[in-house]
């Protein structure tokens, strides 16, 4: 891990958080990459923590490995600047599991999910300092099942998919007279 506070050791810093969260699964790594006093706010359904003590233990029993087996994330675009990293993501899975971290209070429903996700990473002193991860919680509520998008201006998975094929999927698909 860089701790330097350059930009290029950001994004490096940002990937070691990464890589504990989502494949070794290893909470005090996770942690290892972080300030003393971190924040994590998950913008639509404000999740998270404020504080060492609540981050680790929303880490521990809540997001770091209650992701369903088959998650992948795959990063669109990377934007690296003096104190932060914004990484575009598309995350798939199947919502086989409790995910209290995207969807809390839902028991799981077999669907399958393709979620845009943008993360913003701030850093303090080449440390991961906070983190604010957005997504359109409708999308995400019409692919398991509990928000039906008819009639609405609201859509599910397209979302996700127009973001890895911009240039093959027509754009406004929900405006009533389609000027595209």
């Amino acid at each position: 891990m860089g701790d330097s506070g350059r930009p290029d050791d950001l994004a490096g810093v940002l990937d070691d958080h990464l890589a504990a969260e989502f494949d070794t699964m290893d909470l005090d790594a996770a942690m290892a990459t972080m300030t003393d006093d971190p924040y994590l706010n998950h913008v639509p359904v404000m999740t998270g923590g404020i504080g060492r003590e609540q981050v680790r233990r929303f880490y521990g029993e809540v997001f770091i490995g209650h992701w369903p087996a088959d998650t992948t994330v795959q990063r669109v675009s990377r934007t690296v600047g003096a104190d932060q990293v914004v990484d575009e993501l598309v995350i798939s899975f199947t919502h086989d599991t409790v995910m209290g971290a995207l969807l809390p209070g839902v028991p799981p429903t077999g669907r399958p999910v393709r979620l845009a996700v943008c993360v913003v990473a701030g850093f303090r002193d080449g440390r991961l300092d906070h983190e604010h991860i957005y997504w359109d919680q409708a999308a995400l509520l019409v692919q398991v099942g509990l928000l039906e998008a008819a009639g609405l201006p609201v859509l599910g998975a397209e979302q996700a998919d127009k973001l890895l094929a911009p240039r093959t999927i027509a754009a406004n698909a929900l405006l009533r007279e389609n000027p595209g």
